[in-house]
């Protein structure tokens, strides 16, 4: 191990150099291309049209659940089994495995919270050409077409959607290598003994391409003993020309053509200063697309956890405005289409299709899929001050001491690597935090918390009890040969421990125990990065393909490696606790079901506009994909942002879900109140109106966890019908209520929102001002700006009393904005708790809030649940209202009172002053 060491110290250096020099963007050279990916090469090759397979209608077999048929491969004889479920909620399930495969090919584990649950399929009709199933709900059918092998989804004479219309399934079955003395005799046995296992002898030979069995890239040589297993499917949208979501891609929210590039490709990456606006992977992969048209929402969701490539093509695509009028004025009936084609590299097709209708329904589908954002702790929705690193005890209690004198909040401090003995995560720097539990007594005295790195790769080292526990019990990742795979990251030389293991990760959660991790304390949390993973001396930086987990290779589980490592990591948090308290873990890469451990980041991103603007539609497709926790380093994690530029990303961050500020180790401070004055005045607005919006933020995170729905949503998701609202990026909402149109350009004296919605109005939250929806709305800003709207009809509770931390501000009063409609109505709701237990199943606050025929009312919502709040309601402003001659209260217990006012009848604004009831009472409050 010593002469491994000394070999590659150098590299690690050299390394380390480049990636501290802070000039060095993407090396795309580092990352393959479609062309790079045998697998995805061989596939896009396909020819449309040219499809191999046909359904044997003589094998089907229907029960009350599922429909079950084999596919024939034409060219090669290979059977196929079709699997069909209609599943509650209005949804579809396909899969499509080897009929007889030589040994197991990987389904993908744990991201489901259970089996979907099915309703009945029915037999319509049925002769030699196919089948048709009804799918119940809206005269729904499926009809199998036999010749080619074809799935159309129909709801009356519309079709929804069509699986291998263009003829591209695909489906690459495992085999015996033909030059090869390293055959499998037992595989060869069962290949004797059973013809159907293999194709007939007969048949026509299929040649081996380069990449089939072995691939290099730069110098790493990919073996695959299972030989080439990919597999690929299309589907075709008619009416649709709007697709989203297949996070992570730094690119526009609506989902670009690839006819001309190469396709989005999702596979889980370490990318250094990642590239805007390409179709590159980044650090997460989500394999759910969502479909929308003026009619209608769809989403398909690609269970499949290998590298997977995702084409877009569009009957619609290159054409201009002129063109698409053109083909109106004559008379052309070409119905717009969008065509979608997954590939992946290994396991099966196993794809659900969430038929909506309403972008609603899909997120409530999707949902009960995968599960919903697990609820925070309310102080994980305030700010958090991250850098790359906090030097010391001292430099940590520096920082959470200019925060108060410069009266800024804040929640969290976080400490990066540097603040662990030599990169042994679970530890402390002996010198640096010689007394970690001081320290985060300091916070804790303060109602603050901290957030400490804990990374997936293992220091080597025989003096390193976590090293020797994880090699003792054999849970690393093995490489092809069976030794424990070693590759290079921040540590050095580094294990990577199989959290695909239930045990490994059950040992994981158990090392977060106050008496294990010796220094933590209850108000520490933990952040997972390079959890991809990262291996700095890997392919592409990332693992062998050919490592092993168990029985499994690494290629069948790449994605899902870090939606483990954020598992293991939750579980642990909530064990310490005895299962009392919400976790807060933030991660790098994802998978689908990421939602329900905690949050996300965009990565390493750069302090440049371009990055500040790609951070709304990146969080826009999370959101839509269920990750909703998502958040950009404020100011840009590499490189100096000028002042404009930081002021401007705190208040853009201000107004995403997550609020986190962080830099490059290599970067110059930049808290808060090292750019003058006036620039700290500036943030300190930015974070101020983040800590009094809580109550409205926290309700969100609620809603999400109950529903599934996105916090921070395109415009399109509440306007479905509006084409105007289908490609904005540049401005999006929170929850129903909230328009937010960020300062996103340099210099900018003012931004041009579009306030949707033709019977709609919208009010300034700055200065009231009223505004009808279905406008583009010009407004002038000022370095102090951020345009944020309240939606005519809502209700919104803040906290204006801004205090240290988020904590503090518990038992504060709450005032109401009521933002009244055309018609003089407004709802909204009120949600209280603890903050921070799993109690909120039972012991929370939740009230009705609506205003009509000049009555305020609130309402419980929730009888059965039991809480009390210190908090009342000492201000009740009213938008958009006419002066009374006197204003009532009317408390649960009958109490009547009168309640003071201020009427300001330029603006149309009554302020209620201290109605004065508890914010968990029922009352009406009557204007006359």
């Amino acid at each position: 191990m010593a002469t491994f060491t000394e070999r590659m110290a150098p590299v690690l250096v050299l390394w380390l150099a480049v990636f501290l020099s802070g000039t060095w963007a993407v090396d795309k050279g580092n990352f393959k291309t479609c062309d790079q990916s045998s697998f995805c090469k061989r596939q896009r090759a396909l020819k449309p049209g040219e499809s191999p397979y046909r359904a044997l209608l003589e094998t089907m077999e229907l029960t009350n659940t599922r429909l079950t048929l084999q596919l024939i491969n034409d060219n090669n004889k290979v059977r196929l089994l079709l699997e069909l479920y209609r599943l509650q909620g209005n949804m579809t399930r396909v899969k499509i495995n080897e009929l007889k495969p030589l040994k197991p090919r990987y389904e993908v584990p744990d991201v489901l919270i259970r089996e979907p649950p099915t309703e009945p399929l029915s037999l319509l009709s049925q002769d030699e050409n196919g089948v048709v199933l009804s799918l119940g709900a809206e005269s729904q059918r499926v009809i199998l077409s036999a010749r080619p092998f074809r799935l159309d989804i129909m709801e009356g004479r519309d079709v929804v959607m069509s699986l291998n219309s263009r003829g591209l399934l695909a489906f690459e079955h495992l085999r015996m290598r033909k030059d090869t003395s390293q055959a499998d005799p037992e595989a060869e046995k069962k290949e004797e003994a059973d013809p159907a296992a293999q194709p007939e002898a007969a048949k026509e030979e299929e040649k081996d391409e380069d990449g089939m069995w072995e691939e290099t890239f730069k110098s790493h040589t990919d073996s695959k003993p299972n030989g080439p297993s990919a597999v690929s499917l299309d589907f075709s949208l008619p009416g649709v020309e709007h697709v989203y979501g297949i996070p992570e891609h730094a690119d526009t929210l609506r989902l670009k053509t690839t006819e001309n590039g190469d396709p989005y490709r999702l596979y889980n990456l370490d990318v250094f200063q990642y590239e805007l606006y390409n179709p590159m992977a980044l650090y997460g992969a989500v394999p759910v697309m969502l479909a929308h048209n003026a009619q209608r929402t769809t989403g398909v969701f690609w269970l499949n956890a290998a590298e997977t490539w995702v084409d877009i093509s569009s009957n619609t695509a290159g054409k201009t405005v002129f063109g698409k009028m053109l083909d109106y004025v004559q008379g052309s009936n070409e119905t717009p289409q969008t065509d979608v084609r997954w590939i992946s590299e290994s396991g099966i097709i196993d794809v659900f299709i969430m038929l909506g209708p309403t972008p609603k329904d899909v997120f409530s589908q999707y949902a009960s899929l995968t599960g919903t954002q697990a609820f925070p702790p309310l102080a994980a929705v305030g700010y958090h001050q991250c850098r790359w690193n906090y030097n010391d005890q001292e430099d940590v209690a520096a920082v959470d001491a200019g925060f108060d004198e410069h009266d800024i909040p804040y929640d969290y401090i976080w400490l990066d690597i540097e603040h662990t003995d030599g990169k042994r995560y679970f530890t402390w720097d002996p010198h640096k935090f010689a007394t970690p539990k001081e320290m985060l007594q300091g916070l804790s005295d303060k109602k603050r918390k901290m957030v400490a790195i804990v990374d997936p790769h293992i220091k080597v080292d025989s003096n390193y009890k976590i090293h020797n526990e994880i090699r003792s019990r054999s849970f690393y990742i093995k490489n092809k040969d069976g030794g424990d795979y070693e590759g290079w990251c921040w540590p050095g030389s580094a294990g990577y421990p199989d959290f695909t293991r239930a045990d490994m990760r059950d040992w994981w959660a158990s090392m977060f125990a106050y008496n294990q991790y010796e220094g933590s304390m209850e108000n520490l949390d933990t952040w997972n990065d390079m959890n991809e993973p990262s291996v700095f001396n890997g392919p592409e930086v990332t693992m062998h393909k050919d490592a092993m987990h168990g029985a499994w290779e690494h290629r069948d589980v790449h994605n899902i490696y870090g939606f483990y490592v954020q598992m293991a990591t939750a579980e642990g948090l909530i064990q310490r606790s005895g299962g009392v308290e919400r976790p807060f873990v933030l991660t790098r890469a994802f998978f689908a079901g990421s939602q329900r451990y905690g949050a996300v980041w965009t990565g390493d991103n750069a302090a440049e506009w371009e990055h500040l603007k790609i951070s709304i539609p990146m969080c826009l497709s999370l959101g839509l994909v269920g990750i909703s926790f998502c958040g950009a380093d404020v100011g840009g994690f590499f490189k100096s942002p000028n002042t404009e530029l930081l002021v401007r990303w705190y208040q853009t961050g201000a107004y995403q879900p997550f609020f986190r500020a962080h830099a490059h180790l290599d970067t110059p401070r930049r808290e808060p109140w090292l750019f003058g004055p006036e620039n700290t005045a500036l943030i300190r607005e930015a974070v101020r109106q983040r800590y009094t919006l809580l109550p409205y933020w926290y309700l969100q995170f609620y809603h999400a966890h109950r529903t599934g729905e996105p916090i921070m949503r395109p415009l399109w998701v509440e306007y479905p019908e509006d084409p105007a609202t289908f490609a904005l990026e540049d401005e999006f909402l929170i929850g129903r209520d909230l328009l937010v149109h960020p300062v996103t350009e340099e210099g900018a004296r003012g931004v041009t929102a579009y306030l949707p919605g033709k019977d709609q109005v919208w009010f300034d939250v700055h200065t009231f001002q009223k505004h009808n929806g279905a406008q583009n709305l010009y407004i002038p800003v000022t370095m102090s700006s951020i345009p944020v709207f309240q939606r005519g009809g809502s209700i919104i509770p803040r906290k204006i009393r801004v205090r240290r931390s988020s904590s503090c501000m518990m038992q504060d009063p709450y005032t109401l904005y009521v933002a009244l409609n055309l018609q003089r109505t407004a709802e909204g709701e009120l949600y209280i708790d603890d903050g921070h237990t799993f109690n909120y199943e039972k012991e929370f606050i939740h009230r009705r809030l609506s205003f009509a025929n000049n009555v305020l009312s609130s309402v419980n919502l929730a009888p059965e649940a039991q809480f009390s709040t210190g908090s009342w309601i000492e201000r009740i402003v009213i938008l958009g209202a006419s002066k009374p001659s006197k204003v009532l209260l009317k408390t649960d217990d009958g109490q009547e009172s009168q309640v003071e006012f201020d009427f300001d009848a330029s603006m149309s604004v009554l302020t209620l002053r201290k109605p004065g009831m508890n914010a968990g009472a029922d009352w009406n409050v009557m204007l006359q």
